[in-house]
């Protein structure tokens, strides 16, 4: 059978193949004094709250299982602008706001509807891999661009000047970022959208992870710094809605039609239940179990970066969001004579019942020489993986 070009340009996602690899292990030691500690995907072990699981469970009971419109529920496009005003300050109206069948589904309808065949995206070296893929899948290239712990793993406005060429369209930007946590310094990102704006470029924000920002200084989104820009957002990390496959996109209105009828065509809607369900999510009740669950993340941040820096796996850049270490293992690779992240993964999976991430997912610019710890686990399991990695430090 003949393989469309396309498909066969997206390369696998590592993650997942690792996580496979744990997932058979884990099977062989259930039993054992030291069962698997997965430490290795980007999902919250808190799961959807009481009030969230309470309106799914009306909208079947009531038959509120039939299409929504292509754009989402109104009182949800309502609720979520709504959000931005409480959370944020921001005055995003409704009519600007697409519900989608996930951030994933966001991104690929964003990709869609601006991106043509031949045209390039610049994106940071490393970011998540599947951001480059909906590029790829529209036909165009993901151009990565090597990043620093000086410039927070981010694009800088420079690096976007210099490699801006003639068929650059324009951005993909993610803040906070998987998998380094870091998000993009404000006065930054401003400098960035003006080089986009002037060479009449697009900017995609992915900002799923805005809800888990720790820190004032970056916890804003770029909504406030330009209405052009296409946000990206979704009800899996903060809203802890992973499964339920939602999120949303807010774009310049003349955008939404363009949007619409994509979706129509591709999706029909997000699941409605879901829907129904994720409008609790912004009860009273729900956004202060968030705001509990959010702090609880931060304290597994605070506790477990320097552990890891004190068994020799240092992180660069404190991430200030998102549940994630971006660690160098650099030096463990050379006492333990290992080529990289990818083989170093592996090892820690058998010797320490530790599931982790290698860099190789993430770009080229040096990610062999960084592994993704995912601090989405309880403070017991981190304790306990740390233990196991000091007992097998090199």
């Amino acid at each position: 059978m003949r393989i469309a070009r396309r498909a066969e340009r997206i390369e696998p996602f590592y993650v997942m193949e690792v996580a496979k690899a744990a997932a058979r292990l884990a099977r062989d030691v259930a039993r054992s004094d030291r069962p698997m500690v997965f430490l290795n995907i980007g999902e919250p072990d808190f799961t959807a709250p009481p009030l969230v699981r309470e309106a799914a469970e009306r909208a079947v009971r009531g038959g509120a299982t039939q299409y929504t419109h292509a754009v989402g529920l109104e009182p949800l496009r309502a609720a979520i602008s709504g959000w931005y005003r409480q959370r944020f300050g921001l005055d995003v109206p409704a009519r600007r706001i697409v519900v989608t069948a996930g951030a994933s589904a966001a991104l690929q309808l964003a990709c869609l509807a601006l991106i043509e065949a031949g045209d390039e995206v610049l994106m940071p070296d490393p970011s998540y891999p599947c951001n480059r893929h909906f590029v790829s899948a529209a036909e165009g290239t993901a151009v990565l661009v090597p990043t620093t712990a000086a410039d927070r793993f981010q694009l800088s406005a420079a690096q976007v000047e210099t490699h801006w060429g003639p068929r650059t369209r324009g951005v993909l930007l993610a803040s906070p970022s998987n998998p380094t946590g870091t998000s993009i310094d404000p006065q930054e990102l401003r400098r960035i959208l003006d080089v986009v704006r002037a060479r009449g470029g697009i900017a995609i924000t992915d900002e799923i992870y805005l809800g888990l920002s720790h820190d004032d200084r970056y916890g804003q989104s770029a909504l406030a710094l330009d209405d052009q820009v296409i946000s990206i957002n979704s009800f899996s990390k903060y809203f802890n809605m992973t499964g339920w496959r939602l999120g949303w996109m807010v774009m310049p209105e003349e955008l939404v039609p363009v949007v619409e009828r994509l979706a129509q065509n591709l999706f029909i809607c997000a699941s409605t239940v879901a829907q129904h369900a994720a409008l609790a999510c912004f009860e009273p009740d729900s956004i202060a179990e968030y705001e509990r669950r959010r702090a609880a993340f931060k304290e597994r941040r605070d506790w477990f970066i320097p552990a890891l820096e004190s068994v020799g796996l240092p992180v660069p850049v404190m991430p200030d969001g998102a549940f994630y270490a971006w660690a160098d293992c650099s030096a463990w690779c050379d006492r333990l004579g290992l080529p990289g992240s990818w083989e170093l993964a592996f090892e820690i999976m058998d010797k320490a019942h530790v599931a982790v991430t290698p860099g190789r997912d993430f770009g080229t610019a040096d990610t062999h020489r960084f592994i993704r710890f995912s601090t989405a686990s309880s403070l017991e399991h981190l304790h306990e993986a740390v233990r196991r990695l000091r007992a097998m430090a090199p």
